[in-house]
């Protein structure tokens, strides 16, 4: 996990822990953020709080989440006089963001819809659960405007993958039915310290959910893409033969004009919604029944 700071640690970092030591990468991650001096930003793992201090003279409100029981008590002492900076110590898979962000009792008045301020997120990921954390971030998305993190190079590489690449998966699909992608930066290994064996990049991810002009219903889609990408490098066919009845299958298909053999890798969300659409009231499978 890339954690900030300007110097050398002292502290011997735990597991999967990198801290930044390029604190022109830091500046230019909290600058693909934009002009946050009216926004709430949200830190995911401030670490040593490089990046912290750097928000904390710009954004309106910072609300920093942080895992680690030490660091998180030394950031509560770093910033306790920048009123601000809000600590929270936990796990961001944990956070309930509607405590954090939704109306505070006695805060409106009945009978007032008051919308949610959307946020915006910063944060170095820890690699084996980027899925995870990015998931989580599109199910709370009523509350965030952008996106900017540091990743794995390659898992930067499928979040922006174009169908039809070998990159391009599930999570390349599920990012860009949520989110635009854009890949902003790559930092070499030595810009951490210690140094971790891949190269890191800062992506940026706006917003803008597909699901009304794909005509798609949420759970269900997410679902199906899940099913479709299940074996990767198998054929759609064989993927979806299980849960369909072949002649069933076969119509779908054949109205949405997609070929049997092709992978889902080939196809854009366009047609993978037109083929989802296609097989909505298809009779399932001996799988399901």
């Amino acid at each position: 996990m890339p954690k900030v700071s300007a110097e050398r640690p002292t502290r011997k970092p735990k597991l999967g822990q990198h801290f930044l030591i390029d604190e022109a990468a830091a500046m230019r991650t909290v600058e693909a953020l934009g002009d946050i001096t009216q926004s709430t930003v949200l830190e995911i793992g401030p670490g040593r709080g490089t990046l912290t201090g750097l928000l904390a003279r710009r954004a309106r409100r910072l609300i920093a989440i942080e895992t680690d029981r030490v660091l998180a008590a030394q950031l509560r002492m770093n910033f306790s006089l920048t009123p601000n900076v809000e600590i929270i110590e936990g796990d961001i898979l944990a956070i309930d963001f509607d405590t954090i962000f939704g109306p505070k009792p006695g805060s409106t008045r009945p009978g007032i819809n008051q919308q949610p301020e959307p946020a915006r997120v910063v944060g170095n990921l820890p690699y084996f659960i980027t899925s995870d954390i990015l998931l989580r971030l599109f199910h709370f998305r009523k509350y965030i405007e952008s996106i900017v993190l540091m990743v794995q190079r390659e898992v930067a590489d499928r979040l922006a993958a174009k169908p039809g690449k070998s990159e391009y998966g599930l999570l390349s699909a599920t990012a860009q039915l949520y989110a635009r992608v854009e890949k902003l930066f790559t930092l070499p290994p030595d810009s951490f310290s210690p140094p971790p064996k891949v190269h890191s990049t800062v992506v940026r991810l706006t917003i803008d959910p597909r699901l009304e002009t794909l005509r798609v219903p949420e759970a269900e889609f997410v679902k199906f893409l899940k099913l479709i990408f299940g074996q990767k490098r198998k054929t759609l066919w064989n993927n979806l033969k299980s849960d369909y009845e072949t002649d069933a299958l076969r119509t779908a298909l054949t109205k949405a004009n997609v070929k049997p053999n092709v992978r889902a890798e080939a196809l854009t969300l366009e047609k993978t919604a037109a083929l989802f659409r296609a097989l909505s009231n298809a009779p399932l499978g001996a799988a399901n029944l």
